[in-house]
């Protein structure tokens, strides 16, 4: 079968953009290895609009179920399914998938998101899941009333941290920066809390433990002074790293790996792909944001196909 589109993505803008589809009739097909996108690990959204709080599970079932709601007989769901490699044979595009699967498509919408970034210090391997973490909200509860460590001053840190002060004895959070990048009313809010401790203008240098972790050493960029802070759990919260190694050799990426995009309509280096969310090279990275991309580009899709 050829298809109108294929929408490579389950988070965000990619569930934005196939109920899009569906309401618009276009035949396509949605791979989705998972939906949610990287809220799924979240237990308290407090900004998707609409909705005043729920949680990145909730969220995902959303997502899916409104996607079902509108694909009836056009969108078709291939869930748990990734794409590996994509070639273009003139005007028709060939994915190919895990799976062992082909198919073939007029345009594409590439919507892979992004993963988060590890710690690249002495230490930091070893004890992955043995002290350190990259999700508060899957792990931790595992450390209640003990002393933990944030890394990171986005809103993601101040954000993790908020979950850890609800049962932690102590949380400090260390940020390699001397201004933290997060909203200055989370900044305020959660540094006000007399179990919390914020110190910037550190690099982190390396993670002490035996079985586990028992603190880690960090260097105050402005004096070189290192000082060595005990703890028991540390949570990772530098960044992303956007998923786009399908596409390195066949779009134009940027210096961080992110696909360049054409921001009036999300169109990509190469004519018949477009994509949106945390994979392109937009400023800012949210939920909201993300959907809204997704529908541009599909707003944007509809009418290439329909003008050819």
């Amino acid at each position: 079968m050829l298809y109108d589109l294929i929408i490579i993505g389950g988070g965000p803008a990619g569930s934005a953009a196939a109920v899009y589809a569906g309401r618009k009739h276009l035949k396509s097909l949605m791979l989705v290895y998972e939906f949610g996108g990287q809220s799924i690990v979240s237990e308290d959204i407090q900004n998707w609009i609409g909705t005043v709080s729920l949680s990145g599970q909730e969220l995902a079932k959303n997502f899916k179920k409104h996607v079902e709601t509108y694909s009836k007989d056009f969108v078709v769901i291939k869930e748990g399914e990734k794409a590996i490699k994509i070639e273009k044979d003139k005007d028709i595009f060939k994915i190919k998938t895990d799976q062992n699967n082909e198919y073939v498509t007029k345009t594409i919408l590439i919507t892979t998101g992004s993963n988060r970034r590890k710690l690249k210090i002495e230490g930091a391997k070893k004890f992955e899941n043995k002290g350190i973490t990259y999700c508060a909200s899957c792990d931790g509860p595992m450390f209640a009333e003990k002393d933990v460590a944030v890394i990171g001053g986005g809103n993601a840190g101040f954000e993790t941290a908020v979950q850890l002060l609800a049962y932690a004895k102590s949380v400090t959070l260390l940020d390699i920066e001397e201004n933290y990048k997060a909203d200055k009313i989370t900044i305020d809010k959660v540094l006000a809390n007399p179990k919390m401790t914020g110190i910037s203008n550190a690099e982190i240098i390396k993670i002490n433990g035996d079985q586990f972790v028992t603190g880690l050493i960090y260097k105050n960029k402005k004096i070189g002074e290192e000082k060595t802070l005990k703890v028991e759990g540390i949570f990772v919260e530098i960044g992303q790293i956007p998923n786009t190694e399908t596409v390195k050799n066949l779009l134009e990426l940027d210096e961080y790996n992110r696909i360049k995009i054409d921001f009036k309509n999300q169109k990509t280096s190469l004519e018949g792909i477009w994509s949106a969310g945390d994979c392109t090279n937009v400023l800012y990275h949210q939920n909201n944001i993300a959907a809204g991309d997704g529908v541009r580009a599909l707003e944007d899709i509809y009418l290439y196909l329909h003008a050819k």
